[in-house]
């Protein structure tokens, strides 16, 4: 048994540096070493093997959780997604297939980080205006492929959309993190996990995982939209007005008090009881 067997799976709650600094102790595997361990899994249903991969994965999951930054929820939380995507990779991982597993992974994390941000941060910051929520409801499903937008296909979105091209250019980024730099920056050590020691070749992604994640992004687009039908008229017209307007023109609870002839308090527990119920069904588990 290795000595990162001994270790248990540390948690990202408590000490974030603690947490950090504890997952960049794991040793980072061969090629050789992985790919034995993934088969011992594949063959023997290992758990420790599989323990061992993701161990030794867990500072990947730290670096591309550091890219969602930006929306406002806590790193620990997104660290503790993207671990379950890794699980879900390691589960997944077929060595036959001559891919390092951090390049199979990479698709898992992203996407359990990302349906988290999508549950808890778009009703109130993602879509803050008319042009943004048209982008948030579209843009995915108007996309040819996974790969970045070019200029010419900005231009046709935002024509189709009347929307303007810096909106279609700034909601992708915001729906795609954050760029990360190819190569490790000057003065980081051997262990460093830069994007150059693990991009995979265009051609090993299949047919199969492209479908998965199109399927994915177009339910968490129209999640909102689906959330936003369940609710009754009255409902649904406090929580647009109260969260899903242009920025700075918000209705407050004695505007829609007054507009439905009830006190501000009822409308408070009115648009506490739909965001409850949006949210529930937001935090639905789309198929894998």
């Amino acid at each position: 048994m290795s000595a990162t067997m001994s270790l248990p799976i540390p948690s990202a709650v408590g000490s974030l540096e603690g947490y950090v600094q504890t997952v960049n102790r794991f040793p980072i595997l061969s090629q050789e070493d992985e790919m034995a361990l993934a088969m011992r899994f594949k063959t023997e249903n290992d758990l420790d093997a599989a323990r061992e991969l993701v161990l030794s994965h867990l500072r990947v999951v730290v670096s591309v959780a550091r890219g969602y930054a930006g929306y406002g929820l806590p790193q620990a939380d997104l660290i503790q997604e993207g671990n379950i995507g890794l699980m879900k990779a390691v589960k997944r991982y077929d060595p036959d297939r001559g891919v390092r597993l951090v390049s199979f992974a990479l698709h898992w994390i992203r996407a359990e980080i990302h349906e988290f941000v999508i549950r808890n941060w778009r009703l109130v910051k993602i879509a803050t205006t008319k042009s943004q929520r048209k982008l948030f409801f579209n843009l995915r499903s108007m996309k040819k492929g996974l790969e970045p937008l070019k200029p010419q296909q900005i231009r046709e979105i935002a024509q189709q959309l009347n929307v303007s091209e810096h909106d279609v250019a700034d909601m992708e980024a915001r729906f795609a993190g954050h760029e990360v730099a190819l190569e490790p920056a000057i003065g980081e050590d051997d262990e460093s996990y830069a994007p150059i020691q693990y991009l995979a070749d265009n051609e090993e992604h299949e047919p199969s995982h492209i479908l998965e994640t199109a399927e994915r992004e177009q339910l968490q687009t129209s999640g909102l939209e689906n959330a936003l039908a369940c609710l009754d008229e009255r409902s649904r017209r406090i929580v647009e007005a109260r969260w899903l307007c242009d920025e700075g023109s918000a209705a407050t609870l004695h505007d829609l008090a007054a507009e439905f002839n009830v006190s501000a308090e009822r409308i408070r527990q009115i648009e506490q009881k739909a965001m409850s119920q949006m949210h529930a069904l937001l935090a639905l588990p789309a198929a894998v």
